[in-house]
């Protein structure tokens, strides 16, 4: 771990930047990229504010029958007129759930060493992308080129660049502002790159809607919570086989909503499913297999990396899918359009999405992953560096939220995706010298001092 050993050093001796956010919660983010939204009361302004996305989907289903859970989630969370991470005031420290980036910079900082300890383990290539999905805010982009702008020593004359990708123009605004200090870098409406600018350090930073814009090069892929909010089908086992959950309208209230199964075979369970599935209750996201392919694709060929972190497990829950608003469990069917829809990720069907064509690690706990990337001496350094009581407790509850089993520590998963050379067992050559042997995947390593 010589090489992890090296970036920290560097990082940790830069002892200026104020390296805690504490309150300053400036998240905001739909689909591909939420991350914040707004507290609201469970009263009956939620049952007013509902009535639209309620209206709407009862309208749906007369005209088109039950319609899949994947559906519900896209019209309940992205519908342009009444969707949830549309209309919602998403900004503030009140909100239906806080991300690791929000409560301390050091997650961002964990990244980012991972991200130059990868480029470096691949021989340093001339050309470092670092690609994220759905930034929010912006302030995981940020934190990692912070990191970067203490490594510019290893990083030497490379064609560093930031690739954001995001469908939303008022969530690219606030991203803008966050990264380069402006918000109007508007290029073109049918650009691969809509927006683009130069951050503080004279990176520059590109905006795209899809994985296709980003130019074919070197590649660090980050998606921090980011895949449990993708639409997910559901299935149920039963005497007659599989069945596609639906949601229906209530047969004794039309208002209200319900889950049905399907009389027979969907498209869905005809397609999604496993013939030796042993749960009897899966969820499959579609979406995050099309991407994780294609992710797969730019791996194989340009080299790179990618790393997920998320709610998750291996292949092994069955019935993930709720709903969260003020910080709270929320009933999902309950006043659609007021509350926040998830599904834990199923890392199991992510690696078999790959079909062997990249190796995978994980998933591990985001405790273990942190530990590894070397958090709690970074706690220390800061720690012993602040004068100030209120910002070392602030510290202090900003580790214990990340790393606590009880809180997030467990509760979130990091999963990598990487080249087979990155992992390969040295062969010999023609002289008959082995080649060096790969450095260890930093944050899936144990870290040895």
């Amino acid at each position: 771990m010589r090489m992890l050993k090296q970036l920290q050093k560097i990082c940790w001796a830069c002892q200026n930047t104020p390296y805690l956010r504490g309150t300053e919660l400036q998240g905001i983010q739909y689909y591909i990229g939420r991350k914040l939204c707004t507290e609201r009361s469970k009263s009956q302004g939620d049952q007013c504010q509902s009535l639209p996305m309620l209206k709407h989907l009862v309208s749906k289903i007369k005209s088109t029958g039950p319609i899949s859970v994947a559906e519900y989630m896209r019209e309940v969370l992205t519908n342009p007129v009444s969707g949830y991470y549309i209309k919602n005031n998403m900004l503030g420290e009140k909100g239906d759930f806080i991300t690791s980036p929000e409560i301390s910079q050091m997650f961002g900082e964990m990244l980012g060493i991972w991200c130059v300890s990868e480029w470096m383990a691949a021989g340093k290539p001339e050309v470092f992308q670092i690609v994220e999905f759905g930034p929010g805010s912006g302030s995981l982009a940020s934190d990692v080129l912070r990191v970067f702008g203490q490594l510019t020593s290893i990083l030497g004359k490379t064609l560093v660049s930031v690739h954001l990708i995001e469908v939303s123009p008022v969530l690219s605004n606030l991203q803008a502002e966050k990264l380069t200090g402006k918000e109007n870098l508007i290029v073109g409406e049918n650009d691969a790159m809509y927006r683009q600018g130069i951050t503080s350090l004279g990176l520059p930073v590109y905006w795209h809607r899809s994985l296709e814009d980003v130019p074919r090069e070197f590649s660090i892929f980050l998606a921090h919570e980011f895949f449990d909010a993708l639409p997910i089908h559901k299935f149920q086992k039963t005497d007659k086989g599989w069945r596609e959950v639906l949601v229906d309208i209530d047969a004794k209230q039309e208002d209200k909503l319900r889950f049905v199964l399907a009389p027979s075979a969907t498209l869905a369970s005809s397609v999604f499913l496993k013939t030796e599935e042993g749960r009897m209750h899966i969820e499959v996201c579609p979406e995050a297999g099309i991407l994780v392919q294609r992710l797969t694709s730019r791996i194989s060929e340009d080299g790179g990396a990618a790393l997920i972190a998320d709610y998750g497990h291996d292949g092994e829950k069955e019935d993930t899918f709720r709903g969260f608003s003020g910080h709270k469990p929320h009933d999902v069917l309950m006043a659609p359009g007021t509350a926040d829809l998830t599904a834990d990720v199923d890392f199991c069907y992510l690696r078999r999405m790959t079909e062997g064509k990249v190796a995978s690690l994980g998933p591990v706990a985001q405790c273990k992953f942190l530990d590894n990337m070397g958090i709690n001496i970074r706690l220390q350094v800061l720690l012993r560096n602040s004068t100030d009581s209120d910002r070392q407790a602030e510290l202090v509850h900003g580790f214990d939220m990340m790393m606590n089993p009880k809180k997030m520590g467990e509760r979130f998963k990091f999963f990598a995706l990487l080249p087979h050379s990155r992992l390969a067992n040295p062969e010999k050559g023609e002289t008959n010298q082995k080649r060096p042997k790969p450095p260890p995947v930093a944050g899936f390593t144990e870290l040895k001092l």
